[in-house]
């Protein structure tokens, strides 16, 4: 199976609040959304953070697109909770547009051994 591989970045509010409190969320993430995550394409997705900036990895089928993934999103119910949710910890990019939170990467640099 070929898997496209994306790598983005999120970044919280700065507080402890906001670092601790998404944290803990993550321990224990609904069903209905990580159902929604695999029916986008997603084959694995992890978070990483560092004080306040997130870094996620993700990992999708072929046939997996952004704009697919986002209309998903926009029909389920539960997913537009958790967005909502998770906008109490999370803030805006620097110069990214109002309600812009996780944000693709480019990559600059590719070894291989």
């Amino acid at each position: 199976m070929k898997t496209q591989t994306y790598i983005l970045i999120c970044d919280l509010k700065d507080t402890e609040e906001a670092k601790l409190g998404y944290d803990e969320c993550h321990k224990a993430v609904a069903p209905e959304i990580i159902e929604s995550i695999r029916e986008a394409g997603v084959l694995q997705m992890t978070i990483y953070r560092w004080e306040n900036r997130l870094t996620m990895i993700l990992v999708a089928d072929e046939e997996f697109s952004f704009e697919k993934k986002a209309k998903m999103d926009l029909a389920n119910p539960h997913v537009q909770e958790w967005e909502k949710f998770l906008s109490n910890y999370q803030t805006n990019l620097p110069g990214t547009p109002e309600n812009w939170r996780w944000a693709p990467m480019d990559k600059v640099f590719d070894f291989h051994a």
